[in-house]
């Protein structure tokens, strides 16, 4: 182990562990990072809701997983590309896809936290946290 944390990383685990033992939700420490990248989730399709719930110490977010008629989860792909020991940027010019434009690509930008499409229509580029199909 090398010491180094990456709360991403381990956020993005845990939505897929619950995911696949085909959990209603998940509880999650908060952050505004993640938080952020939630909210893009949501309003992607890829999750029902979220909510915060006050634990007392930094909270947690309470992820409410999607799933689809023959409960497969909503979330097929879940990556993280740029990690703490290998940081990854675009600028808006050169902006991953994710199959084709079907998936999303998760930006940390100066303008705050938003998907390749928002990055594309602002011009602006940033850290690349995750891909999602």
């Amino acid at each position: 182990m090398s010491g180094i944390s990456d709360p991403v990383s381990n956020y993005m685990a845990q939505l897929r562990n619950a995911q696949e033992a085909e959990q209603t939700y998940v509880d999650i420490p908060a952050s505004k990072l993640k938080r952020a990248m939630t909210q893009i989730l949501l309003e992607k399709g890829y999750i029902k809701n979220f909510v915060n719930i006050d634990d007392e110490k930094q909270g947690l977010l309470r992820v409410y997983l999607k799933y689809d008629e023959y409960d497969q989860p909503a979330i097929r792909m879940l990556e993280r590309v740029s990690r703490p020991g290998r940081r990854e940027y675009a600028d808006s010019d050169n902006l991953p896809e994710v199959k084709n434009g079907l998936g999303i690509v998760i930006l940390s930008t100066s303008r705050g936290v938003m998907s390749d499409k928002e990055a594309r229509r602002f011009g602006v580029g940033g850290e690349v946290l995750a891909k999602v199909f």
